[in-house]
């Protein structure tokens, strides 16, 4: 039995994504095999296209499959695994590798898919949902009325950072890039949005609050950092998970200069400063965090109770055949894209 999958032999733009036909893969031991029905797309996934990821060149090397997060059907079980059957809805969380119609596992990182949601759903939940509870649940810990502030509040990890301390009772301000964007924010709970694109953002900030903000969450890197520290109050908190604004947003491959002139920019935050300053950094990498599935399993475990019972909704999709997997990297490094954009495998 063949499985398709994209395969990349080097650092590239989308040229260097492509559909090859490989043997489905077949499971060991603790682990489970899953004919992909869908397949989530991470802004991470562009990273290791252009092979600026750490992990993936860590941990893989040259040829890569990319993809952290797939939903299917349980096809084969390995040896040991009990508590899953042949046909079961599952997601799984996956270090690499989701872009495929076949996938293995191991069954720590594989979870039932609740009945209420569609494989499209499912595939959007791993990778943001998981990114969300780690920096909120894990480093942040807010507490009800603390004032939140998330950068893309509109895109796959900003909905959910959104809903997630809305619902332990923050007031939370949404950055978006594009006016169209201002009414996703707001319907996922936010209480002030701020349009970038027609406003001065740390103006609008200090506007809504004077005093600076509990926890800024920022995944923008150096075009925002400074000011996501600068805005927090004493005792405040700066958690960052990403780099995005020194990619590029069109053309597919980076800029190397402007990369240099960013990491020359971008912020070195001082431990004494922190200290007089009663200030916290924080920072993760989700790919890093594997071997942490008492972590991971237990934030899996609260992120699905809260979809299934209401508190979190699903995510909102958009969808692309395998074979267009470069018109879905085009569009997420476009800044344009809202919620999650999805692979289908079989489409």
């Amino acid at each position: 039995m063949n499985a398709t999958k994209i395969v990349i032999h080097r650092a590239g733009s989308y040229d260097q994504l492509r559909v090859e036909s490989h043997p489905a893969p077949k499971p060991k031991a603790g682990e489970v095999a899953i004919d992909v029905k869908a397949t989530g797309v991470n802004y991470a996934d562009v990273i290791v296209r252009m092979g600026l990821y750490a992990s993936a060149k860590e941990l893989v090397g040259w040829p890569i499959t990319p993809g952290f997060e797939v939903a299917g059907v349980v096809r084969e079980l390995g040896e040991g695994v009990t508590d899953l059957k042949v046909g079961d809805r599952v997601i799984a969380g996956l270090l690499f590798g989701g872009y495929a119609s076949s996938v293995v596992a191991p069954s720590t990182q594989v979870w039932k898919l609740p009945e209420a949601l569609s494989f499209e759903q499912g595939a959007g939940i791993p990778a943001v949902y998981l990114t969300g509870w780690f920096a909120l649940h894990f480093l942040a810990h807010p507490r009800k009325g603390d004032r939140v502030l998330v950068h893309s509040a509109a895109g796959g990890v900003g909905s959910v950072l959104v809903q997630m301390a809305k619902r332990v009772g923050c007031e939370v301000t949404g950055v978006v890039g594009r006016t169209e964007k201002v009414a996703v924010a707001r319907a996922l709970g936010c209480d002030h949005v701020i349009d970038k694109s027609k406003e001065d953002l740390w103006a609008r900030a200090k506007a809504i609050a004077p005093k600076g903000f509990d926890l800024a969450l920022d995944a923008n890197g150096v075009e925002t950092l400074k000011h996501s520290y600068d805005h927090l109050r004493p005792a405040g908190k700066l958690v960052v998970y990403g780099f995005s604004t020194m990619m590029p947003k069109t053309g597919g491959k980076p800029n190397y200069l402007k990369l240099a002139a960013d990491w020359i920019r971008t912020p070195r935050f001082n431990p004494l400063d922190l200290t007089n300053q009663s200030k916290s950094v924080l920072a993760f990498n989700l790919s890093y965090l594997f071997d942490r599935m008492d972590l991971l399993g237990a934030a899996m475990d609260d992120v699905l109770a809260w979809i299934e019972n209401g508190e979190l909704k699903p995510p909102a999709t958009t969808t692309f055949p395998l074979s267009q997997v470069a018109d879905a990297h085009k569009h997420i490094e476009s800044g344009k894209s809202t919620g999650k954009l999805i692979l289908l495998p079989q489409a």
